[in-house]
C-alpha cells in the first residue's frame, strides 16, 4: 500500500476541487446575493488543504496499483463530501447544524437528492447553483473527470476508473487509453447537459432554472431550485423534457458513445439491458396510471403524473410534480421498490442496476429449467453474449452484501426512533441514491435526528461506490503486503 502516493493524489484532487467554488462565486457576484465571501473562504480552505497534502507528499512518484485506486476513491469521496459541506455550514447563509451540512453535501455529491433545507425559493441564487453543480460533478464521477487530467501530472488513472465506474462492466474501455475514455464520457455528458438546458429554456424555464435543472437531470440527482421541484412550473412541456432526458441519462453512457461514433441508434435496440429497462418502466407506468385513474377525476392527469413519477423514481432521479407518498393503494411502495432496480449499468443512476436484476432473473429461470432437465446445460446470455459463472457469482455476491447492509442500516435507523416505513424508505433512498422517501422523509429529511442523517450519508456513499469499493478496505487481505 502506497500511502504517500495516495495522499499526493488526494491533494491534487482537492486542488482541482477548490476551483469548482469559482462558478458559484461568480453567480453570487452577478446576482449580488451577498454569498460570494462564503465561497472565497471555502475555496481558500480547500486549496490550502490540498496544497499542503501535495507539498508534503510531492516526492512520492510511484505508479498506482489496483489497491491504491480503491483507497483513493473512498478517501476522495469522503474528503470531497466533507469539504463541500463548507458553504452549507456557514451560519451567515443557512442555519444548518454540522450533520445537516454533511447530509446536504453528501446527498449532492452522490447524486442522491435528499435535502434538509426548507425554503429553497428564498435561498441566494449562488447556493442554489452550488447545490446543482455539486450533483453535476458527482453524476459522472469526480474521479473520472480527474483521470483525464492526472495523466498530465504523471499519475496513472486506470485503477481509479475501475474503482469508480458503476456496474459489472468495470473493465470495459471505450478507447484504448483511459484518458481518452474519460474525455469521451465527459464530452457526451457535457453535450447532453447543454441540450437539456436548451430544451428546458425553450419549454419555459428561466435560463438560471434551465441550467440548474439540466445539471441535476443529466446527473440523475433530483435537486431543484424550488421546494415544489418540477411541480413548481406546472408545465407539461417541462415535464416532457425532464422525462426524455431522465430516460436518456438512465442508459449506459457507453451506448451513447457508440451511437455517436457510428451515427446509428441500433445499439440501443440491440442491448437487452435497455429493452428490459424500458419494459419495467412502461409496465409500471401502466399499473400506476390504472390505479391513479380510479381516484382522480381526470384520466389525462393520471397518465401525466404516472409517466413523470415512475420515470423519475425508477431512474433514481427523484424529481416530483406531486406528493406521491399520498397516492392510494400500493403505489408509494411500488415506486420506492422500483428504485431498487435503478438505472442501467454505466449510467449516472443508482440502484442495483438493471443488468444485475436481469441476470438474477435469468439465473432464477435457469434453476427452474434445471429442475425439469437436471442434466441439460442452460447458458445465461445477455444481448447474445454468454455470461460466465464468475459474473453470475459476482452479481449474487453483490446482491447478498447489499441486502445485509440494508438490514443493518434499517435496524440502525429504527434504533434512532424512526418508524419502519420511514426507516425502510430512507435507507432505500440513500443506498439507491434516490432522494425522496415515505413517512417523515416524504418531503425532506429535516425532521430526523443527526445520528440518522450520518447513517444515511454512509448509505449514500455505499450506494454511489457500489459497496465493494468501501468494504474491501475493511479486509485484512487488502492491507497485507
Amino acid at each position: 500500500m502506497q500511502i504517500g502516493v495516495t495522499f499526493r493524489i488526494l491533494g491534487a484532487l482537492l486542488l482541482f476541487f477548490s476551483a469548482t467554488m469559482l462558478p458559484p462565486m461568480l453567480v453570487s457576484l452577478y446576482y449580488q446575493d451577498g454569498a460570494y465571501e462564503v465561497f472565497i473562504k471555502s475555496m481558500t480552505t480547500i486549496f490550502l488543504s490540498g496544497a499542503t497534502l501535495w507539498f508534503v507528499f510531492r516526492n512520492y512518484q510511484k505508479e498506482l496499483k489496483t489497491r491504491d485506486g480503491f483507497l483513493i476513491t473512498v478517501l476522495c469521496y469522503l474528503a470531497l463530501g466533507c469539504f463541500s459541506a463548507l458553504p452549507f455550514s456557514d451560519a451567515s447563509l443557512l442555519d444548518l447544524e454540522l450533520a445537516d451540512a454533511f447530509f446536504e453535501s453528501f446527498s449532492g455529491l452522490t447524486t442522491t437528492g435528499g435535502t434538509v433545507i426548507v425554503g429553497l425559493d428564498q435561498l441566494p441564487e449562488s447556493i442554489l447553483y452550488y447545490r446543482q453543480q455539486l450533483q453535476w460533478l458527482g453524476g459522472m464521477g469526480i474521479i473520472v473527470l480527474a483521470v483525464a487530467i492526472l495523466p498530465m501530472l504523471g499519475i496513472g488513472g486506470m485503477q481509479l476508473y475501475r474503482a469508480e465506474t458503476p456496474g459489472p462492466i468495470k473493465d470495459s474501455k471505450l478507447t484504448p487509453r483511459i484518458k481518452q475514455t474519460a474525455i469521451a464520457l465527459w464530452s457526451i455528458y457535457v453535450s447532453l447537459t447543454v441540450l437539456c438546458a436548451l430544451a428546458y429554456w425553450i419549454a419555459g424555464m428561466t435560463l438560471f432554472d434551465a441550467v440548474c435543472h439540466s445539471f441535476s437531470t443529466i446527473a440523475i440527482g433530483g435537486f431543484s431550485t424550488h421546494d415544489a421541484s418540477i411541480g413548481y412550473f406546472n408545465s407539461p412541456a417541462i415535464e416532457t423534457v425532464a422525462v426524455v432526458f431522465m430516460l436518456i441519462s438512465g442508459l449506459n453512457f457507453a451506448l451513447h458513445f457508440f451511437t455517436v461514433r457510428d451515427r446509428s441508434i441500433r445499439h440501443y435496440f440491440q442491448d437487452e439491458e435497455v429493452r428490459f429497462y424500458l419494459a419495467i418502466i412502461f409496465g409500471s407506468i401502466v399499473i400506476t396510471a390504472i390505479i391513479l385513474a380510479t381516484t382522480l377525476d381526470n384520466g389525462a392527469t393520471a397518465i401525466r403524473q404516472a409517466i413523470f413519477q415512475v420515470v423519475s423514481i425508477f431512474t433514481t432521479t427523484g424529481f416530483a410534480t406531486t406528493q406521491f407518498s399520498e397516492w392510494p393503494s400500493i403505489l408509494p411502495y411500488l415506486l420506492i421498490l422500483g428504485a431498487f432496480a435503478g438505472a442501467c449499468a454505466g449510467s449516472t443512476g443508482g440502484g442495483l442496476k438493471i443488468i444485475r436484476v436481469l441476470l438474477i432473473y435469468k439465473q432464477g429461470l435457469r434453476e427452474i429449467y434445471r429442475l425439469i432437465h437436471p442434466n441439460a446445460i442452460f447458458p445465461i446470455k445477455v444481448s447474445g453474449r454468454k455470461m460466465t459463472d464468475n459474473v453470475i457469482d459476482a452479481v449474487w455476491g453483490f446482491f447478498s452484501i447489499y441486502i445485509l447492509l440494508f438490514i443493518v442500516l434499517l435496524l440502525s435507523l429504527i434504533a434512532t426512533d424512526l418508524d419502519f416505513v420511514t426507516a425502510f424508505s430512507a435507507v432505500g433512498s440513500a443506498m439507491n441514491n434516490l432522494g425522496p422517501g415515505l413517512g417523515k422523509v416524504a418531503e425532506n429529511y429535516s425532521e430526523i435526528s443527526s445520528t440518522a442523517k450520518i447513517l444515511l450519508c454512509l448509505g449514500m456513499v455505499l450506494g454511489r461506490l457500489e459497496i465493494f469499493t468501501i468494504l474491501v478496505l475493511f479486509t485484512t487481505m487488502f492491507w497485507r503486503k
